[in-house]
């Protein structure tokens, strides 16, 4: 079959990725080929992937973020909360980024190393588990493929012992960062968020959550939605009398599918909730 078909049928690369090898980097029993000519069984392609990166993040070995596990496509990290995933302008140099930069980096900004690919993010005072991306071929065979688990405790008393919201999201007017259920404007994305009640009592409810879209503040909006905004998330409607660290949202549980390209497993990786959020549990 012709290059670009294996690439594509067989082990699963994006257009997007078939394109990017065509700049170089990969080989056939050591010679340059094209995407057109065929390829056939017993021929070894071999594509060089990372090394020699440019590293445009300040290096930071000294923040509070976790290893949770790491192999030669990726690193998982737990992020505590009040800490952003990557650098803006007001937090240039205290994020998750500047984490990996100092763990994969060989130095100051502008040195060579790994650069930083998280395949999500999670809002700033969201708990959790962040996984980055070490080369381009994982990323490119990862991203929008991992199942995320969400846990959250929520003001109030969920009657249903589960269900879903779909509600559609848009930006409030005015603002950068706040989103609203709107039904009727034509610019609403379309939201739907899965819940699953662990546990009641003391006027709170533990949740679970999947997502079957990730848009901006999805679960932290459609709770408030439907009447019980998580605890502490004084932006959607929460109190932050008992629970002051920002909004009870943790990322505890991270599916990763098999992938036969990068001769991977079908993993599941957890990280269990803060120690604020537990406690919020006990009371």
């Amino acid at each position: 079959m012709l290059l670009q078909d294996y690439f594509k049928e067989m082990l699963g690369f994006s257009r997007r990725m078939v394109i990017d090898l065509k700049k170089g980097g990969m080989t056939v029993d050591g010679v340059h080929r094209r995407m057109v000519d065929p390829v056939r069984a017993g021929e070894v392609i071999r594509l060089t992937l990372g090394g020699d990166e440019e590293v445009n993040l300040i290096p930071n070995p000294d923040l509070p973020v976790k290893l949770i596990y790491e192999d030669r496509d990726i690193c998982v990290m737990g992020k505590p909360a009040g800490m952003s995933v990557h650098p803006c302008t007001l937090y240039y140099n205290d994020t998750v980024g500047n984490w990996f930069a100092a763990r994969y980096g060989t130095g100051e900004k502008g040195s060579a190393g790994i650069a930083f690919r998280p395949l999500y993010r999670l809002d700033r005072d969201t708990t959790g588990i962040v996984v980055a991306a070490k080369n381009t071929l994982s990323a490119g065979l990862l991203m929008g493929r991992l199942e995320k688990t969400y846990y959250a405790v929520a003001e109030g008393t969920v009657e249903e012992d589960s269900g879903t919201v779909d509600a559609p999201l848009i930006r409030v007017p005015g603002s950068i960062i706040t989103r609203k259920v709107d039904f009727d404007s034509p610019d609403a994305q379309r939201a739907v968020t899965h819940y699953q009640v662990l546990a009641r009592g003391n006027g709170h409810t533990l949740l679970s959550f999947c997502l079957e879209t990730g848009r901006t503040h999805q679960i932290r909006v459609h709770m408030a939605y439907i009447g019980h905004p998580l605890a502490g998330d004084t932006l959607y409607g929460g109190h932050d009398t008992i629970f002051h660290d920002g909004q009870a949202l943790h990322c505890g549980k991270v599916t990763i599918p098999a992938v036969k390209a990068l001769e991977r497993e079908k993993m599941v990786l957890e990280d269990a909730m803060p120690e604020e959020m537990t406690a919020l549990i006990g009371r």
